[in-house]
């Protein structure tokens, strides 16, 4: 018996940040992407629904608290906690590695430095030997290119979380909870086009940043070849947890699509 095809369900928390290429990979690895639009008013779910296999949060310009300003993260963080308890895979990326953070015992806050642009970041030991940060590809020495934008950082990791990837001005930029869930504050799945369209929006992060909008998406757009050779096999090593968490769910051995 072949396992159907494994369902990973993204939390899109902002319209302007759909899954993107990262979205595109996971497909390419055989596995399917369903979307809950809850910036536009999807209902998100406060426990794993059945026949999901991965959970893919993304980002936002809110902040992985503010409650008011998105009334549905009370359930977002509630199915982050409930796929951390049943071992359920997890991608985090930005505010949804954020949401990762706060919904399991973390504390995020704004945080003295704003990342935006292309920002570098590098493994721990731990991130070294890690099978999925550990397929991230350093392009020059031990570093990684990572597309960011943001503000809040994540200050305090919840018990018993390991630190993957670190630099100087953030420190918290990757980690994991048991062994299936990852919460990253990069944008690994943000193509150069849609990177330098936030550029048009001057949102809280931008101001604070000082940061030349059209410049930062610029160093996006050439350093975007590197940024897919860096992240893609981090994605795909994170497709086959999914892949697997499927296998012993419907106790049988699927057969991984060919690329």
């Amino acid at each position: 018996m072949s396992v159907s095809t494994p369902v990973v369900l993204a939390i899109q928390n902002d319209p302007t940040d759909p899954p993107l290429m990262l979205g595109e990979w996971l497909e390419e690895d055989g596995l399917e992407v369903r979307v809950i639009a809850a910036c536009f008013g999807e209902p998100v779910p406060s426990v794993v629904p059945d026949g999901v296999s991965g959970l893919l949060p993304l980002g936002g310009a809110m902040g992985a608290n503010d409650d008011a300003v998105a009334e549905w993260l009370p359930a977002e963080r509630a199915l982050l906690a409930d796929a951390v308890e049943r071992g359920i895979p997890v991608l985090g990326l930005c505010l949804g590695g954020q949401l990762l953070a706060a919904a399991t015992g973390g504390r995020v806050e704004l945080g003295p430095v704003t990342e935006i642009g292309i920002v570098h970041v590098q493994r721990t030991i731990d991130g070294i030997i890690d099978p999925i940060i550990g397929q991230a590809v350093p392009v020059s020495g031990p570093d990684i290119p990572a597309a960011q934008w943001h503000q809040d950082h994540i200050v305090d990791l919840p018990d018993g979380a390991v630190l993957l990837l670190t630099n100087e001005a953030c420190r918290v930029q990757g980690f994991r909870l048991g062994d299936t869930a990852y919460g990253l504050q990069l944008h690994p799945e943000v193509d150069a086009d849609t990177f330098i369209s936030w550029a048009s929006v001057a949102d809280d992060a931008l101001q604070r940043s000082g940061r030349n909008a059209l410049e930062a998406g610029e160093e996006v757009r050439a350093a975007e070849r590197d940024l897919i050779a860096a992240w893609r096999p981090m994605t795909r090593a994170w497709a086959d947890l999914v892949w697997a968490h499927a296998r012993d769910a419907e106790g049988s051995v699927p057969a991984l699509p060919s690329t």
